[in-house]
């Protein structure tokens, strides 16, 4: 068969599931108002939890960065391209979010999934058994598929049925829990305290990808570990630096025996040129924003948007007690799949259903992605409602108004549900 029909074949059928996926354009920085494919809009799209990503200093730092360092860094960490900027910026990380260790050290990658990588595949060498829940990233995922560890999967935050299987492997061999903190398709929290608990029993790595939780969780900001208090050796964690920090890149915090044991084994860092300089300078601004007065202002700011859109859905179905005939009850609105952090989905099933929202809201003004299979589990295709401390009041006003005539409206089919926990 001709290569190129077997392509057009798959991206066919993908149609025919309302499953492609499609780029949409932004002519303006990451703000709550934006404007993308020619049309300006609200948006609840990205992860700039804090709104950092336009901040004046993080721009003026990113530009001092170039003119220090200048444009790329010209190799791999290991090669010429390791810059001052890189070590400010993993002594700072490793002072912040590194509490939970004995001689906490970071280590700085150019994404979030390449730091997975490198951790599962790094630690995970033949003879050791991961263990890796249910819903997480994908990063960890594959991860765990490149790793030559044997993989057990147990259901999403049951740290009951985790308990259970560790109990079944008793015996040799390194042993990793590998859990997202906050998940990103849901908001919700990871039992880590449980989790902890279990590695100190099993004397298992526990791996904890926090990139949704960073700059956000806690009173400082320095992540959801950290905001339970938790401490441990045995953790290795991985924040991002383009959430909420407003930047690029991310890092491990960990032991420093497990961070020399990254350096010399995870081809993730090894093999790969080092981010450009001047982002870890403005990373590093970043953090100084985040821990900062004005990081604890824009956290407190973010909690009264996540408690305002919760109170918000409840009113909109309160407030419409008899909708039309074909359109869902009141009681139908997916009040359950609302979490207490900045990701609030709306689980609505299909994935026409999900795109029709969408679009549907996208003509009021707003923009709130449909999220399908596989990101998230077949019949869950959602709108992902991303919360910034930048939208204003105003936005959420607004918006409630859109959501009530979109969820109301006569033609909007009826499969809302809430999420699966």
């Amino acid at each position: 068969m001709d290569p190129f029909e077997v392509l057009q074949a798959g991206l066919a059928e993908r149609a025919s599931q309302a499953l492609t996926r499609r780029r949409r354009i932004a002519d303006s920085p990451c703000a709550p108002r934006i404007r993308i494919d020619g049309r300006d809009v609200v948006a609840f799209a990205s992860n700039d939890y804090l709104g950092l990503a336009n901040h004046p200093a993080l721009i003026d730092a990113i530009a001092q960065g170039a003119r220090r360092y200048g444009a790329g860094s010209g190799g791999s960490h290991l090669l010429g391209g390791h810059s001052r900027a890189h070590v400010l910026l993993e002594d700072v990380l490793a002072e912040y979010a590194g509490g939970f260790a004995r001689d906490p050290r970071a280590l700085s990658f150019s994404t979030g999934y390449m730091a997975n990588l490198a951790i599962l595949t790094a630690l995970g060498e033949r003879g050791a058994t991961l263990y890796s829940d249910a819903l997480n990233h994908a990063s960890l995922i594959d991860g765990a598929r490149l790793s030559r560890a044997r993989v057990r999967v147990y259901p999403h935050a049951d740290a009951a049925a985790l308990s259970a299987m560790l109990e079944e492997d008793r015996g040799g061999g390194v042993k990793i829990i590998v859990t997202d903190a906050v998940f990103s398709m849901d908001g919700d929290i990871a039992p880590l305290a449980e989790l902890a608990a279990l590695a100190k029993r099993h004397q298992a790595w526990l791996v904890v990808d926090d990139a949704h939780g960073f700059g956000v969780q806690g009173d400082d900001g320095a992540g959801t570990v950290a905001a339970l208090g938790l401490r441990s050796p045995l953790l290795v964690y991985m924040g991002t630096l383009g959430k909420a920090a407003g930047v690029a890149g991310a890092f491990v915090v960990a032991e420093s025996t497990v961070i020399e044991w990254l350096i010399q084994r995870a081809r993730t860092y090894i093999f790969t040129t080092a981010a450009a300089p001047a982002l870890a300078h403005a990373a590093a601004a970043s953090v100084g924003l985040m821990r900062g007065p004005e990081g604890r202002a824009r956290r407190a700011r973010l909690r009264e948007r996540i408690d305002t859109v919760r109170t918000m859905i409840g009113r909109i179905a309160t407030d419409h007690p008899e909708p039309s005939s074909t359109a869902p009850s009141a009681a139908a609105l997916p009040l359950a799949s609302l979490s207490g952090t900045a990701i609030q989905p709306i689980v609505v099933g299909e994935n026409e259903t999900a795109l029709s929202v969408a679009d549907a809201l996208l003509d009021h003004g707003f923009w709130i992605p449909a999220v399908r299979p596989p990101t998230v589990p077949a019949g869950t295709a959602r709108l992902r409602l991303s919360l910034s401390a930048a939208h204003e009041a105003g936005d959420l006003e607004r918006l409630a108004h859109a959501m009530a005539s979109v969820f109301h409206a006569a033609s909007y089919p009826r499969d809302i549900r809430p999420a699966s926990r």
